[in-house]
């Protein structure tokens, strides 16, 4: 099993900026993507960025221009910069890592972390 540990999420006045972090503990699995979702309460939870193995990048039309995932692969850790926070990017935020051994993948999630914009 893979334990997916993040940090950094907190409360932000509107304009404010955060870092959250996710470290992927040491694994067998090789790592494909990873990523950050988010959920508001009673809502469906919602990719905001992902980044390949390759380096490749995705985001939500909701944070562009304004966050940046990137990753440190020797560390098996990634970050989601998020700049000029509105209170609509009030959400849990959940890391992702897909992890594969073999020709099976799997899915793994992080505990969450809470981010609060306020107005």
């Amino acid at each position: 099993q893979v334990q997916l540990v993040e940090s950094g999420g907190g409360l932000v006045q509107a304009g404010g900026s955060l870092r959250l972090s996710c470290a992927a503990s040491k694994t067998v699995f090789s790592i494909n993507d990873m990523g950050w979702y988010r959920q508001e309460p009673g809502k469906q939870r919602e990719l905001v960025a992902l980044i390949t193995s390759g380096g490749a990048t995705t985001y939500v039309d909701a944070v562009k221009g304004r966050f940046t995932i990137s990753r440190d692969y020797t560390k098996n850790t990634v970050y989601l910069q998020m700049s000029s926070l509105k209170p609509e990017d009030t959400a849990d935020y959940y890391c992702y890592a897909e992890l594969q051994i073999g020709s099976v993948t799997y899915d793994a999630w992080g505990q969450g972390t809470q981010v609060t914009v306020s107005s």
